[in-house]
């Protein structure tokens, strides 16, 4: 061999040894390189957000208007609408307005009642004096609570004084309350809804409960109760459809709202009969599967409502519960979020408090609690929230909501008791049209009643996505460590414009992951601006 020849030997050996090292050490000089510029924009951004908190509530608004908020898990849609979009739809419908119960009313529309179409255009005085009244009926504005109506009182009765109301807005709804994400650079939605049930009621009525779960079940389903699901799906297909129609999605015209992503939650009416609730949480849960199964991106999850303190919601939490704990076994791909522990001292018997956040857990095998305002009255409190951590159960916070119907604010909430206990939480809005609030608004509250960094609210807003119900593995490697991917994407910078071939087919595969890349990719661009 000659010299020549055992040097370009030599040179092919090194090239073909030292490549892939070379490889790897540029993605993992790309990757540092990429860590330091986040982390030194991050650094700029949280100095122009510690002297936004300086100056005061307002000048925080601004700052926090356009910050990627990621998801809001906890949305009641009928809740979330603004009375101003009701009374229009009133009109529109022909509906008619009692002035006497600040209510809507079915026509004729004859004296005392008043057409709702007469509160459009022009108003009269009088006309808007209604008009000011119904919005204050429907929602918290203005209100004062008394010895005789409570804040609870007053929330929970704007939902029966708008029960005239029809779905036919449902599509209209939506698109409100996605625009309105848009607006504030939020990316998800999941808003619970409550869709048709009425095959489950008379069958309930038809067959009491049996106590023999699994023998139920199988009677509720042999006298066809699967027929409701395929209404029951294209009742949310109908929404989006309607709310994408609106906002012209596909188009060149599309509006913001198209790229916030929406998916619905099958509410379940927990005040009802027993036999009842079985009934609608299994149609519940064959719709959502139905929905799953079909990847039809609509139903991902079930949640009961109504107030938590009602006689019926009182009487039957343990068994709910354990009606929840059978059909999870029989639908375990199905998630679960719970309204537990929208509770508060005086509210109901201490008694009351003792459990209801550890039977969702542990009972009603929950992923998510919504509330959670009563958690240190629970028995062993300090073990629940251990376990609570250890199981990755989030908290939905809904610190407005809590105040008004709990009174239960500032020291009294247990945010910073969660936080400190390392249960994931996630900031939500409840029921913002009732309220009068934004997600914004709930941001900042909770950095000015709490002390909250910059970092805190980027730990939130990953956490609503990560502990969303989409379809698909999460983008990071351990639950709520934001700090490192999953292998297909080790060595990418999150949220790049640019990713590996391996990255690309796993975010291709996974909804959560995407929208999880896509939080990283808005907090890029947001910090950029500093």
């Amino acid at each position: 061999m000659t010299r020549v020849s055992f040097c370009l030997t030599c040179a092919a050996l090194a090239a073909s040894v030292c490549a892939p090292v070379a490889a790897q050490t540029s993605v993992a000089h790309t990757a540092l390189e990429g860590a330091t510029a986040r982390s030194v924009a991050e650094g700029r951004a949280t100095r122009a957000f510690q002297g936004a908190v300086a100056e005061g509530p307002l000048t925080l608004r601004a700052f926090l208007d356009q910050f990627p908020k990621g998801a809001d898990l906890h949305v009641h849609l009928g809740g979330a609408v603004y009375a101003e979009t009701f009374i229009k739809d009133a009109g529109e419908d022909g509906i008619c307005v009692d002035p006497k119960t600040l209510s809507f009313a079915r026509p004729p529309c004859t004296a005392p009642l008043v057409s709702a179409k007469n509160l459009s255009g022009v108003l009269t005085p009088a006309e808007q004096d209604l008009y000011d009244e119904l919005v204050d009926s429907f929602s918290m504005r203005s209100y004062v609570p008394t010895k005789s109506f409570s804040g609870h009182d007053q929330f929970f009765s704007t939902f029966d004084r708008l029960s005239e109301l029809s779905n036919t807005h449902t599509g209209e709804w939506v698109d409100e309350v996605a625009s309105r994400a848009a607006d504030q650079n939020q990316q998800y939605l999941e808003l619970m809804e409550t869709p048709s049930f009425g095959r489950a009621i008379a069958l309930a009525h038809a067959n009491p409960l049996d106590m023999d779960f699994a023998r139920y079940r199988e009677a509720l389903l042999a006298a066809e109760l699967r027929d409701d699901v395929a209404a029951d799906r294209a009742e949310a297909k109908d929404a989006e459809a309607k709310r994408r129609e609106m906002e012209h999605c596909g188009t060149a015209e599309a509006a913001p709202a198209c790229k916030v992503t929406v998916r619905y939650l099958y509410q379940v009416l927990r005040g009802n009969a027993p036999e009842q609730v079985f009934a609608q949480t299994l149609l519940g849960f064959e719709t959502v599967k139905a929905a799953m199964e079909a990847h039809d991106d609509t139903w991902t999850g079930i949640n009961f409502v109504m107030a938590e303190d009602g006689y019926v919601s009182m009487r039957d939490y343990t068994l709910q519960m354990k009606m929840l704990d059978y059909l999870h076994g029989e639908y375990p791909e199905v998630h679960i979020s719970l309204h537990a522990g929208e509770l508060a001292p005086g509210l109901v018997p201490p008694e009351g408090l003792r459990f209801h956040i550890r039977q969702a857990v542990e009972l009603g095998h929950a992923e998510r609690i919504g509330h959670g305002v009563d958690v240190m009255d629970e028995t062993d409190a300090q073990g629940l929230l251990k376990e609570m951590a250890q199981r990755h159960v989030m908290v939905e916070i809904n610190l407005s909501s809590n105040e008004g119907i709990l009174g239960i604010k500032g020291e009294e909430h247990p945010f910073p008791i969660y936080r400190e206990a390392h249960v994931p939480v996630a900031l939500s809005t409840d029921d913002e049209g009732v309220s009068r609030i934004d997600l914004t608004h709930e941001y900042v509250r909770a950095v000015m009643d709490y002390h909250l960094g910059y970092v805190d609210m980027k730990q939130m807003a990953r956490t609503g996505i990560a502990h969303s119900f989409l379809q698909g593995e999460d983008l990071w490697a351990a639950p709520d460590v934001f700090t490192a991917v999953a292998a297909p994407c080790r060595g990418q910078i999150p949220g790049a414009d640019t990713m590996s071939p391996a990255c690309k087919t796993f975010l291709d595969g996974s909804q959560k992951a995407a929208e999880e890349w896509e939080l990283e990719r808005r907090f890029r661009v947001f910090e950029a601006k500093f």
